[in-house]
């Protein structure tokens, strides 16, 4: 156990840190776990405490995404956070609004996984947790910095800015036209931005539904897993029938996703 003056200079030294990072931190609960809310220039971010070291001694942690500081995460993701918690496991998220994974939202994330890591000591390798339209957040940060994903599990993620939100939506984000983002989607898409991700050996799992009209199956997870697997990438796909794009148990309660990103669970060899 941590005596109370340990951890007072512990927490002395992250908020010396935090200044000299030109941080701004606060601190309140989520799920009942200490949550410490961080500004970076413009832009908010949290990062939730585990309750406990995890069983190795490392310090490992889960990227989700998207992030709305006081909207998401949410009541919804209460069971698989605090499920990653109570394993050792710390959960950070950025809130970079719209950004559709443009990149001044990506910026932002190098910034903070700096934060996470220099000042708060967390493993250099993140467990990503795309959800829905995080899906563009944290794909394509990735692609970048494919040496800094240990693996990525993924509720229903968005994997293709043509199907959801579509160009003329998104092309704003990226300070460009409809025309001007089709021309460079290349350099700004999941599913076309793959290859360093294969190279890595970042293992992938994705839970989504077949009968999701807002994330269509066909047009997200399925392509992007077609298109990692032909690269050489190992990827799962979890499909549950009959689910649309829905708060239910098979995607937020799902125990398979649960330990793919705590490390229990390997990919299934040859799994379609």
């Amino acid at each position: 156990m941590v005596r109370p003056s340990t951890l007072a200079a512990v927490l002395i030294v992250w908020v010396v840190h935090a200044s000299a990072f030109g941080a701004d931190v606060s601190r309140d609960q989520q799920y009942g776990f200490q949550r410490t809310i961080v500004t970076l220039g413009t832009y908010r971010g949290f990062m939730l405490e585990p309750t406990r070291a995890a069983a190795d001694g490392s310090r490992p942690w889960v990227w989700y995404a998207p992030t709305f500081i006081g909207v998401l995460p949410n009541e919804s993701n209460r069971w698989l956070l605090s499920r990653l918690l109570e394993d050792g496991f710390a959960v950070c998220g950025v809130d970079v609004g719209e950004s559709f994974g443009s990149p001044a939202g990506r910026a932002a994330y190098a910034r903070f996984y700096d934060y996470f890591v220099r000042v708060r000591g967390l493993d250099p390798k993140v467990t990503l947790l795309p959800q829905s339209r995080g899906g563009l957040m944290l794909y394509n940060w990735a692609a970048e910095n494919p040496e800094k994903v240990r693996r990525i599990g993924g509720i229903f993620p968005v994997c293709d800015l043509r199907s959801y939100p579509g160009l003329t939506r998104a092309a704003p984000a990226y300070g460009s036209t409809p025309a001007q983002l089709e021309r460079d989607l290349n350099l700004h898409n999941p599913v076309d931005r793959l290859e360093p991700l294969a190279k890595a050996g970042i293992p992938i799992l994705h839970v989504h539904g077949d009968a999701d009209e807002v994330v269509p199956l066909e047009a997200n997870s399925q392509l992007l897993r077609d298109r990692y697997q032909r690269l050489g990438g190992k990827m799962e796909l979890v499909v549950i029938p009959g689910k649309g794009h829905q708060v239910v148990p098979e995607f937020f309660e799902s125990e398979v996703l649960f330990r793919f990103l705590s490390g229990r669970r390997p990919l299934l060899d040859g799994a379609p």
